[in-house]
């Protein structure tokens, strides 16, 4: 008898599915969520919104999420760049964003191009789909993590993908790409869909540019966002895009019957109203964030070590950090000191959400506690 592991598809057997470690730990810094809670003005204001809803929960949604991609659009307009809902999608999450864009736009005999290490849900989704997926990989005499214009239009010349993957800023090394990276891929790549995912875009320092100033003449270019992070959304799972109309017109064809759920919609709405308060927390995260950045090379320094901490610039709301000697045995360290943060499964390197003071305070004491026995060793 045929039993569910032959029947599932081959290309599929073998492999893991994604999870982050979901634990039950005082303080919990591994998945780049906001460490502060949905403020009780907006929970009241939910509860209203979603009370004249629910009798209506026995009509399907509105299937074109009209009046949410009327207010995503008016929010990303807010940056000087005027985007119209006609360029708007939304779905469930980034994720399910990324999902769709590659229904449309790759598959089988397709391939897509990412630069890593970036976002690991990018190569998940692709083979999903039954598209081939090419790792172009980081990795410039400038660091380690760092992409040129010129090495990244090289690679999509070289491997000629169908849709290319931009992560700006990076998760998980937290730096944006420049808008020169961004056009020279654009420009070497002009069969393919280019995807700059920005979902820590609010986070970035200032005079970082988005790519949303590059979408005007440009139908093949696709920038992502989310409401997860500034917003501090995640539970309420809203992701979407901003791209020519075109874009949003092809996605159509693979989406699910009314895929947006009244509820999300509902939820989703609200948090706009309120951006402002919303992200009100951004600066106090971003503050944690570099308060990270200066602290960790300190540690080892003070500790007498030869070796030292070394965190990546970041532009994001969270700091990865080098210079351990076994990355995971620090992890699990740390977490037995009551703090969760992520293995991203980069040798000697660990990533850290930036949290509120009192959760920084106590990621740095717990590692200050291992150093300098848990630092690389450098002559």
């Amino acid at each position: 008898m045929t039993g569910v592991a032959d029947l599932l598809r081959a290309d599929l057997r073998g492999r893991t599915a994604y999870g982050a470690p979901q634990l039950d730990v005082p303080v919990r810094l591994n998945t780049n969520e906001s460490s502060y809670s949905v403020p009780q003005e907006v929970v009241d204001d939910v509860a209203a919104a979603m009370a004249k809803a629910v009798p209506d929960l026995n009509r399907y949604p509105d299937r074109e999420a009209t009046d949410l991609r009327t207010a995503l659009a008016a929010y990303l307009s807010r940056s000087g760049t005027a985007v119209t809902p006609e360029q708007v999608w939304a779905a469930n999450g980034s994720n399910e964003v990324i999902l769709h864009l590659l229904q449309a736009f790759g598959g089988p005999g397709r391939t897509a191009l990412g630069f890593t290490p970036a976002y690991s849900m990018h190569p998940i989704i692709t083979r999903t789909t039954g598209t081939a997926w090419v790792d172009g990989h980081r990795g410039e005499a400038s660091g380690p993590f760092d992409l040129s214009a010129g090495r990244a239009a090289r690679t999509v010349e070289e491997h000629r993908p169908d849709v290319v993957f931009l992560c700006s800023p990076n998760n998980p090394t937290g730096t944006a790409l420049g808008l020169d990276v961004v056009l020279a891929v654009h420009d070497a790549a002009p069969d393919a869909l280019v995807v700059v995912d920005e979902a820590y875009a609010e986070f970035a320092r200032p005079g970082t540019p988005s790519a949303l100033t590059l979408l005007e003449g440009r139908e093949r270019l696709v920038v992502t966002r989310t409401m997860s992070k500034a917003f501090a959304l995640a539970g309420g799972r809203l992701g979407y895009l901003a791209a020519d109309p075109q874009v949003a017109d092809a996605l159509r064809l693979v989406r699910m019957p009314y895929h947006l759920s009244t509820p999300s919609q509902v939820v989703a709405l609200v948090a706009l109203r309120h951006t402002d308060l919303l992200l009100g927390t951004v600066e106090a995260i971003k503050a944690q964030r570099d308060r990270i950045v200066d602290t960790l090379p300190r540690l080892g320094a003070e500790a007498g070590a030869r070796g030292r901490l070394e965190p990546v610039p970041s532009d994001a709301n969270f700091v990865l950090f080098g210079g351990l000697a076994d990355a995971h045995v620090t992890w699990q360290a740390l977490l037995d000191r009551g703090v969760l943060i992520r293995d991203v499964g980069i040798p000697h390197y660990l990533r850290v959400t930036a949290g509120t003071p009192e959760e920084t305070t106590a990621f740095l004491d717990a590692l200050a506690e291992l150093v300098p026995a848990h630092l690389e060793a450098r002559s």
